[in-house]
């Protein structure tokens, strides 16, 4: 394989909680309360829908706040890459990807290996808006099963808990993670930084209807099918690991402008903060209506959208 270049898994769409929209001539993110699962493909300066998208949603009732999902691998961090990163606004590309410790940053002498000290200890990160960035791969649906959807986040929660999730969820499994049967869930709270209005993360629970123990029966049934005919969970693994770390750094050229534009937005005095630090999470949309208030109690509460 070529050297310098992260091998990643294929993608066939994306599931968002937003989109860019144009305001005062400027593009900039738009905070939603449901996913959105687009393709990976363009019109007018805005996503195409994919047809799982308009699937999934006429399968619930309400807003589309759960996805059934499978992971890719067992290990839980091939499965959610997560670094602190900053990105070159103007250009998309990244300067500094570091994990707390040591970091590779671009410099006028090439990449270079650094101490990182998180973004609140770090002068350079702190001037340039360094932060939490992470990326999901999950299979929905049948259709292609070595085939991904991206969940890109810069939201502390949603990284903290899928992160849990997925780590324990492989231990309670007995390394079985990418046989269980799950599902991607958008959760409220409120906290002080939101002025206790409700934001929404990314959370991952087994699939709706089912028990942890069903779950687990189930990954078993399937991880011995699997077998059966031949599939090497391990070597998948060995192979996503050569691949990631084959590159300096993860997202292709021709995402990172998108990335930046979405995650990493020029700061306006007028824009709305989502609390967390995350693009994904939300405190609504400026205007809310009573039913978006009342849909947004209920998934505080842990009930369904009416």
């Amino acid at each position: 394989m070529l050297k310098g270049l992260a091998i990643t898994p294929p993608v066939i769409g994306r599931i968002t909680i937003g989109k860019i929209v144009e305001k005062n001539g400027k593009r900039l993110p738009e905070k939603d309360d449901q996913f959105t699962l687009t393709t990976q493909v363009q019109q007018r300066g805005e996503w195409m829908l994919h047809p799982l998208n308009e699937t999934l949603r006429k399968a619930t009732s309400g807003k589309l706040r759960a996805i059934p999902v499978r992971v890719l691998f067992n290990d839980p961090d091939l499965n959610l890459r997560s670094e602190y990163s900053l990105f070159d606004r103007d250009t998309g590309r990244p300067v500094c990807v570091g994990n707390g410790e040591t970091c590779r940053r671009v410099t006028d002498a090439g990449i270079e290996a650094l101490p990182c000290p998180s973004p609140d200890g770090c002068t350079f990160g702190r001037q340039g808006n360094c932060k939490p960035y992470g990326r999901l791969n999950v299979i929905v649906g049948d259709d292609d099963e070595m085939g991904s959807f991206i969940l890109r986040t810069t939201s502390y929660n949603s990284i903290r808990t899928l992160a849990a999730r997925l780590h324990y969820f492989r231990a309670v499994s007995g390394n079985l993670l990418a046989c269980l049967p799950l599902e991607l869930k958008l959760r409220g709270k409120s906290t002080t930084q939101s002025f206790r209005s409700a934001i929404y993360y990314v959370d991952l629970g087994v699939r709706s209807g089912n028990k942890l123990e069903q779950a687990l029966i189930e990954a078993k049934e399937l991880d011995t099918r699997r077998r059966a005919a031949g599939f090497d969970q391990a070597a998948l693994d060995a192979a996503a690991r050569r691949g990631f770390a084959n590159g300096a750094f993860e997202d292709s050229p021709d995402e990172r402008a998108a990335v930046a534009e979405e995650f990493y937005p020029e700061p306006t005095p007028n824009r709305q903060s989502a609390g967390d630090g995350g693009a994904d999470e939300t405190a609504g949309t400026p205007q809310s209506t009573l039913r978006d208030k009342l849909e947004r109690k209920a998934v505080l509460l842990g009930g369904k959208a009416a």
